[in-house]
Order: structure tokens, then C-alpha cells, then sequence
């Protein structure tokens, strides 16, 4: 693998932790899911490295080693300065979950710096969730950390886990338990590194559900057969509405698709890669 340089690029109220991996071709960006961090990533940014790809992977504001949230703020934006910084003119955005929120939001904020995007069990901003498995385990969430303490910061941690690593269809037990604690030590350490940021600033967004049909770019949109309905409506009404988008529904895997089936993943990513 190429060795990676890190850094920070300054954005509004703060900055972004960033690593690439220099490379050929189109430049490749990580986004990662909410609550994690960019290592979530380090199967696909080593691959793509080790392929001689220009791969650039980044924590999110209020994720990681970037700025805790202080006030409001836009994620589309903190990538534009991003990749400005970076002196990236486009990108491919390859998006999990809020990566893929964000991601889509890009495009329809700053289409002129997007070349293609992955959108992988995605969130749509202006998309409530309204399954009631994850709106009990939100709530649930909510609770626990009004409890505070270490036990409510286990309890906010592992209702994450039964929402996002196990889903609606499978007990714990049945998930892989290197990947749950894997998902439990990334959310736990972002918990307790950017607490004072919860309620901190309101993320600004694009209202993508009332903007399906504008991106322009090749689309491809990825999501687990074992996901919610929630994240499974996203998915179609992306496929539906985007002009040049497809859809695939991948077996084996819930909302953690990279992370769970990683051969079906890269399947699909290098095939999209090698269609641009």
C-alpha cells in the first residue's frame, strides 16, 4: 500500500482530520456512517491504495480526530473545503449511511466537484425515519443519555448496535461479534470525545428527498437485504427518481454493508469504478 500522508483542512468553526493515499484515476472519497470515524474504512482505503488509486478518507465534523460541533454547521460544505483544500476538483463520493447523506447532498449543493456517487444504505436528508423498530431504539438512545454516566453511555452504545449492526431481522447473537464490538468501541469513543458538541449547532442540509431526480452523475446505491424499511425506501426512491442510477440489494448484511459482506462490496465498487 502507498504510504498515506495525513492533515487537517480548515473549515467554518473548526477542521477536518483527512488522510490520502496518492494514486491514479479518479479521486476516491470515504465517507463513513454516523457515529464512526474514517476507520471504518481501513479494508477499502488500504485496497484502493494498494490498487494505485488516489483515495482520500476523513472524520466528520463532531467524529473523530475533526472539531466537535460548536454551532451550526453543513457536512456538503465541510467537504467542498475539504476537497478545495485537497485541490481536488471532483471526486467519486463513496457514502455508508450519513456518509451517504452526505454525499448525496454534495452533489446537489456543489454538483461541479461531484464525478460519481456510491450511496451505500443510504440516509436522504428531509427523510424522516418512521420505523418503529428504530423509533423506539432512538428513543431509547434519548434516555439513555439523559441518564448520563458510564451505564448510560453503554445503553445509548448498544442501542446503536441494535439498530445499526443487528437490524429489525437478527438478535445480537446472531451477529458477528467481532464486528459488533469493532461498531461498539468506534461509537463509544466518538460519545465520549464529542459529547459537548450533542445539541451543540443543527447540521444544515440539502433537502434531498424533494430532490431525487437532480443528480446527473452515474449513481449506484447499495444497501443490505436486512436493513430496515427505512433504509430500504431510501434506496428506491433514489433508484427511482435519479436519471442515472441503479440499485443493487446485497445478501448476507443489514445496514454495516462494507463492513459485513466486503467481497460483495468491493464487487460491486470496482465494477462502478471501472464504468466511469
Amino acid at each position: 500500500m502507498t504510504e498515506a500522508r495525513t492533515g487537517t483542512a480548515p473549515v467554518t468553526g473548526g477542521e477536518l482530520f483527512y488522510e490520502v493515499a496518492e494514486g491514479t484515476g479518479p479521486t476516491v472519497v470515504l465517507l463513513h456512517g454516523g457515529l464512526l470515524d474514517r476507520h471504518s474504512w481501513d479494508e477499502q482505503f488500504a485496497r484502493l491504495a494498494a490498487l494505485g488509486r488516489h483515495v482520500v478518507r476523513y472524520d466528520a465534523r463532531g467524529h473523530g480526530r475533526s472539531s466537535t460541533v460548536s454551532g451550526d454547521y453543513a457536512h456538503h460544505d465541510d467537504l467542498r473545503a475539504l476537497l478545495a483544500h485537497l485541490d481536488v476538483p471532483r471526486a467519486v463520493l463513496v457514502g455508508l449511511s450519513l456518509g451517504s447523506r452526505i454525499a448525496l447532498d454534495t452533489a446537489l449543493t456543489h454538483p461541479d466537484r461531484v464525478a460519481g456517487l456510491v450511496l451505500t444504505a443510504p440516509g436522504v436528508s428531509g427523510r424522516p425515519f418512521t420505523d418503529p423498530f428504530v423509533t423506539h431504539h432512538t428513543e431509547q438512545q434519548i434516555a439513555a443519555l439523559g441518564a448520563g454516566g458510564e451505564e448510560g453511555v453503554g445503553r445509548f452504545v448498544e442501542h446503536f448496535l441494535r439498530m445499526w449492526a443487528d437490524g429489525p431481522h437478527r438478535s445480537p447473537a446472531e451477529v458477528d461479534g467481532a464486528l459488533r464490538e469493532r461498531l461498539r468501541a468506534s461509537v463509544t469513543a466518538n460519545v465520549l470525545r464529542h459529547a459537548a458538541g450533542f445539541g451543540a449547532g443543527r447540521p444544515l442540509e440539502a433537502g434531498a428527498a424533494d430532490r431525487l431526480g437532480e443528480p446527473a452523475v452515474p449513481t449506484l446505491v447499495l444497501t443490505g437485504e436486512l436493513d430496515g424499511a427505512d433504509i430500504l425506501a431510501n434506496a428506491r426512491a433514489l433508484a427511482d427518481a435519479a436519471p442515472h442510477a441503479r440499485d443493487t440489494v446485497l445478501p448476507g448484511a443489514a445496514h454495516m454493508v462494507p463492513l459485513e459482506r466486503p467481497d460483495l462490496f468491493e464487487r460491486e465498487l470496482d465494477a462502478f469504478l471501472a464504468s466511469l
